[in-house]
């Protein structure tokens, strides 16, 4: 079984098939998915997502486009809203600088560090978005470790080898997306040979971002599989061992979800 690690499932792309997206997901033998909250304040939308599909679960946090829609939510409050047992993750939260009328850094800066400490509040890794802001990720990322253990992945990786070798050095898990299977990724594909096995994660980021053969399409979690193929190439394993791999170490990640499975 594959699990499509993060996917955006409340988002309009969906809205009119969600059960057939599911159902086309379970048949690529993506049986698993977990939704990825943007804002906190939708989180209704994303609990209740998860408990109508005992495929899904959910988290609960801020994206850095809508840092500045929410800069101010009290890790307390992230962590209370994470109490519900679908619920497996906090964020995605992070650093983007990709556009020039983004939040300020100050307040991603800000928004960042608040869900770091809601997910050692609430005891679950933390989903992090990181987009041209390697320096500044790692400063915060190193820091904040130095300060207080926590979980987290590095999702939908596309940042430099320097960030994913630090990652790896503080305890974090790495995700590849689609872009890997896109053919001028040579470097993407690198530094996933260079992440330890035990650290490796597959998602779709739903609907972004297809994987080939579906470039330029809505994305959806059943093309997981297309990714962890491509994965599965670039780390000589087999596809069979690769879903077993990114199976595994997603249950060590999201251990609440390893919990409920049981």
């Amino acid at each position: 079984m594959l699990i499509d690690s993060h996917c955006h499932l409340d988002f309009p792309d969906f809205a009119s098939d969600l059960p057939g997206v599911i159902a086309r997901a379970r048949e690529a033998g993506v049986g698993r998915m977990l939704t990825i909250s943007t804002r906190v304040a939708k989180v209704a939308t994303y609990r209740a997502i998860a408990e109508a599909h005992p495929e899904v679960w959910f988290t609960v946090g801020t994206h850095p486009d809508g840092a500045g829609e929410e800069p101010d939510t009290p890790p307390e409050t992230i962590a209370a809203l994470a109490e519900h047992p679908r619920c497996v993750g906090i964020g995605e939260a992070g650093l983007d600088y990709h556009y020039p009328d983004g939040a300020p850094a100050a307040v991603q800066e800000g928004v960042l560090r608040a869900h770091i400490e809601a997910s050692r509040l609430a005891g679950l890794p933390l989903v992090i978005h990181a987009r041209d802001a390697d320096a500044h990720m790692e400063q915060v990322l190193t820091q904040e470790m130095a300060k207080a253990p926590f979980r987290a992945v590095l999702h939908c990786f596309s940042s430099g080898a320097r960030l994913a070798e630090v990652g790896v050095e503080i305890g974090l898990f790495v995700s590849f997306s689609g872009i890997v299977t896109f053919r001028r990724s040579h470097d993407l594909r690198d530094i996933a040979r260079a992440v330890p096995r035990d650290r490796i994660l597959v998602e779709t980021d739903a609907p972004f971002l297809a994987p080939e053969p579906h470039r330029g399409r809505t994305n959806e979690p059943a093309y997981t599989a297309h990714t962890a193929r491509s994965l599965a190439a670039t780390l000589e394993v087999s596809e069979e061992e690769i879903a077993r791999i990114t199976t595994a170490n997603f249950f060590r990640l999201f251990d609440r979800a390893r919990a409920g499975e049981a």
